[in-house]
């Protein structure tokens, strides 16, 4: 599997989590989505939205990229573009409908990108004003590992509340391949 097959498949296997994430997280009353349990960003709405303020940072940043792919030229807008712990969204139902229109744009991203594009540097600022190039590809992978860590999170915190999100392995959506040498 090329990288760019990865990418696509891991721009649906986010989709494919937060949609779980979503409908587990729904079983949950609004004061327990949002009470603080004491992770990195307090609650299981503060975990979301902090993924959802990173994926719109990093895909400004690839909105960058010489390509200039058209899934990305509407992206929501942020108050701010170092605050990786602003809340976008105050309740569930908002913040999965922003989430499910930013997980359209990925996968449609994902399908513009090509392998070539992925072995090129890209120039960008991160959130403290520091600059770097590095390898496009990579920063993608990144990308896609930073959302996976974070929905890890979560689903402990939902596990916290008792609540079981399932089974979240990235084997559930990679298909059955036939063995060419097999007739």
């Amino acid at each position: 599997m090329s990288l760019l097959n990865n990418l696509q498949l891991m721009s649906r296997y986010n989709q494919w989590m937060n949609q779980k994430v979503y409908q587990t997280a729904q079983k949950l009353d609004h004061e327990k989505i949002k009470q603080d349990q004491g992770a990195f960003f307090g609650s299981i709405l503060g975990t979301l939205n902090h993924i959802f303020v990173a994926d719109v940072i990093w895909l400004r940043r690839f909105s960058q990229y010489p390509q200039q792919y058209k899934s990305l030229n509407h992206l929501p807008e942020l108050t701010s573009y170092t605050a990786l712990d602003q809340i976008v969204a105050d309740d569930l139902e908002a913040w999965y409908q922003s989430r499910h229109e930013l997980d359209l744009v990925i996968i449609n991203w994902c399908q513009e990108i090509s392998s070539v594009d992925l072995d090129h540097g890209l120039q960008y600022t991160d959130t403290k004003g520091q600059q770097y190039q590095k390898n496009f590809g990579q920063l993608i992978q990144h990308f896609f590992n930073h959302q996976t860590h974070h929905r890890g999170q979560v689903s402990t915190l939902i596990n916290q509340q008792g609540v079981d999100l399932g089974v979240t392995d990235l084997l559930m959506i990679i298909p059955e391949q036939l063995d060419p040498h097999e007739s």
